[in-house]
């Protein structure tokens, strides 16, 4: 026998837990189901817990325009649930004359994306900036900055809650099918929940699309083929004597080795990124040498032996090696022809950024 809800919400990471507060907020009932014991063990809880700007994403695509309404929402609330953020702000560096242009093109790309604060710096003034850094040019982003992600994942948590939501936790997705006016779903946790509901997000993060398999009347042809970036991060012993972020310009699969300073003071660098076949969390302490020279192009005295292996993360990527990225998979009724289902794919960063914008895009996607 199952049980009738309004809404069921798959993965309880920082798109399924804001998903779920923008709908429980708009007075609909909610489950959020979540696959393992505690919240935003994923993706939420392996990245660099930056604020992006909005500079690099195509203009006029979701990754654009949500990154940009999303830092808005995310300093705010933030703000109002005492979630820690500092704007640190960015510097992107050119370490060579010949890619002075690439920085231009990429603030070109963010004035057409909406962020107007960009301040491009010569190799004097970067130095005068932060004074440890080597560089041709760069490019100063003011609005990036930095947050406690476990906090604010907490705070998404208890705001969904306060307004109804329901977290179930040790609850993995099972199967589901498609029924007239909403799903019959089943659950492989111990009591065998079964539910139906007419309305169904799916937020699985690295796992929407194999989710999304299992749901029996939804056309296979919208479902974009997985994809798994693993990113490697090594921490600094001691401070770094920055007080910004530090990134190189972008590379093909991502944003190459940058420095990324926590709220507490600490510093990190990375991700080098790796294509991968299967999920796999396991840390190579090896590429440190690889990390150290990359680093050694914008901080020449970085300390030999300073670097330790931290953690690693992988990206739900919905593009493969070698072709272009893709952008936020956000689809609907119109996508797919299912009323009341949308399926989040391919929400790899800046999704943290964005995830408020995300939540309420999905809310009004399925109000129509």
């Amino acid at each position: 026998m199952s049980v009738d809800v309004e809404c069921v919400v798959i993965g309880a990471g920082v798109l399924g837990l804001a998903v779920a507060r923008a709908l429980a907020q708009r007075g609909r009932e909610v489950v959020l189901a979540e696959a393992e014991s505690a919240i935003g063990t994923g993706a939420s809880s392996r990245n660099s817990e930056v604020i992006h700007a909005g500079l690099y994403y195509p203009p006029g695509s979701l990754k654009a325009r949500l990154c940009v309404e999303g830092r808005a929402k995310l300093y705010a609330f933030c703000a109002d649930h005492g979630v820690p953020t500092k704007r640190t702000g960015k510097l992107i560096v050119a370490t060579r004359e010949t890619q002075i242009p690439e920085l231009m093109r990429i603030a070109e790309t963010a004035r057409r994306n909406g962020v107007a604060d960009l301040v491009m710096l010569d190799r004097q003034t970067a130095r005068s900036v932060e004074p440890a850094l080597t560089c041709c040019a760069a490019l100063l982003s003011p609005s990036t900055g930095i947050l406690d992600s476990h906090a604010y994942l907490l705070a998404l948590r208890g705001e969904a809650e306060s307004h109804g939501a329901n977290v179930a936790l040790a609850t993995p997705f099972g199967s589901g099918a498609v029924r007239p006016g909403g799903f019959h779903l089943l659950f492989a946790d111990a009591a065998q929940t079964a539910l139906t509901c007419r309305i169904l997000i799916n937020a699985a993060g690295l796992n929407a699309p194999a989710a999304a398999r299992t749901l029996a009347g939804l056309p296979g042809g919208t479902i974009p083929q997985a994809h798994f970036c693993k990113g490697s991060y090594f921490a600094l012993q001691g401070r770094a004597p920055f007080s910004r972020l530090i990134y190189l310009l972008p590379e093909a699969a991502g944003l190459g080795i940058h420095l990324t300073l926590d709220l507490g003071g600490g510093a990190k660098f990375g991700p080098d990124v790796e294509w991968i076949e299967r999920l796999d969390f396991s840390m190579d302490a090896a590429k440190g040498e690889k990390f150290a020279a990359a680093i050694r192009a914008f901080w020449a005295d970085l300390p030999d032996g300073a670097l330790h292996p931290a953690f690693c993360g992988i990206r739900p990527k919905i593009s493969g090696p070698g072709e272009p990225a893709r952008d936020f998979a956000i689809l609907g009724p119109a996508d797919h022809g299912i009323v009341g289902l949308v399926n989040l794919f391919g929400i790899e960063s800046p999704g943290l950024t964005a995830s408020l914008a995300i939540a309420d895009y999905v809310a009004e996607m399925i109000s129509h």
